[in-house]
């Protein structure tokens, strides 16, 4: 018999990741989000956590970008297809290993990361974002969402994310506030062409 398809390890690769993203999400939500929600200008200093093979630099303005992921592939991939747009590491981001100065990024972005943390390992992301934060810079967060009266298709298909902490609005705003004073969220029901919820998070240093 064929062996079970890991959906989990294809994703791993770049090529298929980005094939998988272009096909599932509408046409336009990255470059929405980045636009609405990131809002970069020329020149900003950019932190994004879990950046993948950092495709959303297509979508920003010429800014000092460092780009955190775990998976090799990716960075390698970076490294090669956005040379000289930013700098990419291999390793999870701590305070120590933090490029720069601590309070020196404008933006902090973490795009499908938190519903990938416990409680704990969410709290750490956040206390992380606000040492790198400049006074008035911003964490924006980006995730899979449970919502009151929600479409059944996209609960289902939340139930089954790779991500084993989807959260209520509720249950991210709480997390968030216990280290950022102002945040504020935005929930979206239109960015893929499945039923799908996100939430996006703006805590203010």
């Amino acid at each position: 018999m064929p062996e079970k398809l890991d959906l989990r390890r294809i994703l791993s690769q770049p090529i298929a990741y980005r094939i998988f993203s272009s096909v599932i999400a509408r046409k336009g939500s990255r470059a929405l989000h980045v636009r609405e929600n990131i809002r970069a200008i020329a020149g900003n200093r950019i932190l994004d956590i879990g950046c993948g093979p950092g495709d959303i630099l297509e979508h920003l303005p010429e800014v000092d970008y460092h780009g955190f992921d775990l998976n090799e592939a990716y960075i390698d991939f970076a490294k090669k297809e956005y040379s000289g747009r930013g700098q990419f590491y291999c390793r999870s981001v701590e305070k120590a290993f933090l490029p720069g100065d601590p309070h020196s990024y404008d933006v902090v972005i973490a795009n499908a990361i938190l519903h990938h943390l416990s409680d704990d390992e969410a709290a750490s992301l956040f206390r992380l974002a606000h040492h790198a934060l400049k006074p008035g810079g911003r964490l924006v967060t980006f995730d899979g969402c449970y919502v009151e009266g929600q479409n059944k298709i996209a609960r289902y298909l939340l139930s089954r994310d790779r991500g084993k902490y989807v959260r209520t609005a509720e249950g991210y705003l709480a997390l968030a506030k216990n280290t950022f004073t102002t945040v504020d969220h935005k929930i979206y029901e239109n960015l893929l062409r499945l039923p799908y919820t996100h939430i996006v998070l703006e805590c203010i240093a």
